[in-house]
């Protein structure tokens, strides 16, 4: 072993004594502790503007992950300081090593900012991706996260969004359109049933009237029967009332239509609210 390479070990070493480490560490409990306070603001500030949530938990994301990538950067260099010429020296046989250690991570962290500025989907909006549907939570160096409306929290790696499709419900909108489809026999009042849906949804609470309520009508077979299927199109005016709006609908509907006809067909059934459309 040359001089050269003893002085290359002695600094690599030196990189990592006792007292830069300990800094180091600090810093990184520093670095977390701006990101919570981050989602602490953020959530605050959501309180004052809620019209503003989806757009305050995006910038809010954002900053987190350009806080992780370069405070570690900046803890790294100012801290560790490590000398150029062992960066050199070592650079090629650390980046592979790194490279096939943790290529899935590196995967995924690039991904997540493919997803930042591609923006398939933000924070706060109705996805369904894999069979899990629910709220996107937050889109974090490694991974992201989804609440389902069971309130289950189910974290997917980056890159997964990179190859699979996804499906946006209200792609960044507060809003997002909700269908709702009831069943009734072949002799029912056509009309009077259009118009008793477009009145249940637009008495709603949780209906958003500056979009279109849309009722349409068609014929299904239900177990070889035809039938008369009415359909309800219309927005939540916000994402996270998509289960109360629906439940509404459903509720008072079941009161409106008890006495109208329905399909004859034992299994067949009677009322059906569906899966999101955008």
């Amino acid at each position: 072993m040359d001089n050269k390479q003893v002085d290359q070990m002695a600094q690599f070493f030196e990189m990592f004594d006792l007292q830069k480490i300990l800094f180091f560490l600090i810093g990184l409990f520093v670095l977390v502790g701006v990101v919570k306070l981050l989602s602490f603001a953020a959530d605050k500030i959501e309180k004052v503007f809620p019209a503003r949530r989806l757009l305050i938990s995006q910038v809010e994301t954002v900053l987190s992950f350009f806080t992780y990538i370069f405070g570690v950067n900046f803890l790294f260099f100012t801290i560790i300081r490590p000398p150029k010429e062992l960066l050199l020296a070592a650079g090629g046989s650390i980046a592979v090593a790194v490279g096939l250690s943790l290529k899935d991570l590196v995967a995924s962290i690039i991904a997540g900012l493919i997803l930042l500025f591609d923006r398939p989907f933000q924070v706060g909006d109705r996805v369904s991706f894999e069979g899990n549907y629910g709220e996107i939570q937050s889109i974090g160096l490694r991974a992201v996260r989804l609440v389902t409306l069971d309130d289950s929290i189910v974290t997917i790696p980056n890159s997964k969004f990179i190859t699979e499709a996804v499906s946006s419900g209200n792609a960044g909108a507060l809003d997002m359109m909700v269908v709702v489809k009831f069943y009734f026999d072949r002799s029912v009042d056509i009309k009077t049933v259009r118009e008793k849906l477009k009145d249940i949804i637009s008495t709603s609470r949780f209906v958003y009237l500056k979009k279109p309520i849309i009722v349409i009508v068609s014929e299904e077979l239900v177990l070889g029967e035809p039938v008369v299927l009415v359909t309800g199109k219309s927005y939540v005016l916000d994402v996270k009332y998509e289960k109360a709006f629906e439940t509404d609908i459903y509720t008072r509907a079941l009161q409106v239509f008890k006495n109208f006809p329905r399909p004859q067909v034992n299994s067949a059934p009677i009322a059906k609210v569906s899966q999101i459309e955008n």
